[in-house]
């Protein structure tokens, strides 16, 4: 059907930069909102950033002027650029997409779950 592939995740030191990409591939019809999430060990799983398919987006307080969320939609792949990055930012990151996909008629919809890249900002 679909699936969200992430990479670009590491290891950084306080103040550095990371981007994170994920790409949607399998029978995809087409893609509307898409975020990232993020889950840091013994807490809940938190949005990041949200975008849509125009381009309007969404950010945490915690991450706003930080980071910066954008998407190719002829590449069905979202971006998450990270600024300045703290120790807190600690966290495995996910996307997420919301795609209508070819299985059948109507064609259904569903969010969709990248695997998980870890984060780790220390120094």
């Amino acid at each position: 059907q679909v699936q969200l592939v992430e990479s670009g995740g590491g290891l950084v030191q306080p103040g550095g930069s990371l981007r994170l990409s994920c790409a949607a591939s399998g029978s995809i019809f087409s893609i509307k909102p898409m975020g990232w999430y993020r889950q840091a060990p013994g807490k809940q799983r938190e949005l990041v950033a949200g975008i849509t398919r125009r381009g309007n987006t969404n950010y945490a307080d915690s991450v706003k002027g930080r980071f910066t969320i954008s998407r190719d939609n002829a590449k069905n792949t979202v971006y998450l650029q990270m600024n300045s990055l703290k120790p807190e930012d600690t966290a495995v990151y996910y996307c997420v997409a919301d795609v209508t996909y070819y299985s059948g008629s109507p064609l259904p919809r569903g969010d969709f779950w990248g695997q998980g890249t870890q984060v780790t900002v220390s120094s």
